[in-house]
């Protein structure tokens, strides 16, 4: 009998637009519109049970955007999400939707109370929630939740800043499985940390969603870092979904113009001595985005359709499992297995 459940997070047309206009007097004064900023300008997408699913993209282009309407911080200018078949934004006033869902935050050094020992961050969800009842069940499981990401019990007795940044970020992580939830949003949480911590924290994340069925949501500009703890990634730019594609597929089989430019951009020892063309042009405002394609004034393949007519995203030919938003991928006319000028190659 086939497995009818519902995706543990379900996104659905989801935009975030901010209002970013002068005061209304200096408007007035000038003749000057509204300005609005298109942080997330309508994406879906869908993240199993048990499974990982990574954005990727650009600084700018709306990750952490997502990762906080996905969480409740933001509520959605238009869509909605689903989580585990509820809409969250009916769902606000739920503590028992807030328990299953986390946020691991970008941050170790500011998303810690300085002034409180860590057995008191960690506690907070605990005394929240309900969820142990005297201080001797609240101590028990405070140190096990230190045992649980590698630290001391001992630990708890001390302050933030007796921490390195990854101690600092398993930290967080304790505080974050806490409650005993069941989707955690993870927003770049290796991001600040050097390159031999962010493998200790990526393979304790990997091993506490094998033995506690996480999701997770993984948001991260970095592409080597997300291919370690994904089963699918998706790629944004300029607050839209260009290509979403199994990990691997993603790795070997690039389609999209602009995923085959970041995947140019990842460090290779075995590249050395071949001529980089960094992908051309500026980033567009998302105030005042292009019309058609958001790529096409940096994309080499851009005609006159993908200057008019925004993409939709729909299956890529010659791939079926991953979805693109490319006129020149819907036409054929991006040749998988050729490099495009100024791009990575795709591998056929």
């Amino acid at each position: 009998m086939p497995d009818t459940a519902p995706d543990m997070l379900a996104v659905e047309d989801l935009a975030r637009y901010f209002d970013v206009s002068r005061p209304w007097l200096q408007r007035v004064l000038v003749r000057e519109p509204r300005r609005t900023l298109r942080a997330v300008d309508g994406i879906s997408f869908a993240v199993p049970r048990g499974t990982t699913l990574s954005l990727v993209g650009e600084s700018g282009c709306g990750k952490s955007t997502v990762a906080r309407l996905v969480v409740g911080l933001y509520r959605p200018t238009e869509g909605r999400v689903l989580f585990d078949g509820l809409d969250l934004d009916q769902a606000r006033a739920t503590a028992e939707q807030r328990r299953r869902m986390q946020m691991i935050f970008q941050d170790p050094y500011a998303s810690l109370n300085p002034r409180w020992r860590v057995r008191d961050i960690i506690a907070e969800p605990l005394r929240a929630f309900g969820l142990v009842q005297g201080r001797a069940d609240q101590q028990a499981r405070v140190a096990e939740l230190l045992n649980q990401v590698g630290l001391s019990p001992l630990d708890g007795e001390k302050f933030p800043h007796e921490f390195s940044g990854g101690q600092r970020q398993r930290i967080s992580i304790a505080r974050a499985l806490s409650s005993n939830p069941e989707f955690l949003v993870c927003d770049e949480p290796t991001s600040a940390l050097d390159v031999s911590v962010q493998a200790q924290i990526l393979n304790l994340m990997k091993e506490l969603q094998r033995r506690l069925g996480l999701t997770y949501l993984f948001i991260s500009h970095n592409l080597a870092v997300v291919r370690q703890v994904s089963d699918r990634i998706g790629v944004m730019y300029l607050g839209r979904l260009v290509e979403l594609a199994p990990a691997e597929t993603l790795f070997t089989a690039p389609r999209h113009p602009y995923t085959r430019a970041l995947m140019e951009a990842i460090p290779d020892l075995e590249m050395s001595g071949r001529q980089r063309i960094p992908v051309g042009g500026e980033v567009p405002s998302p105030i005042s985005p292009p019309p058609g394609c958001p790529f096409h004034p940096r994309c080499p393949l851009a005609n006159d359709r993908c200057r008019i007519e925004p993409p939709a995203l729909i299956p890529a030919r010659g791939t079926p499992q991953t979805v693109t938003a490319c006129h020149a991928v819907e036409e054929g006319r991006d040749h998988p297995g050729e490099a495009i000028p100024g791009l990575a190659p795709a591998a056929a």
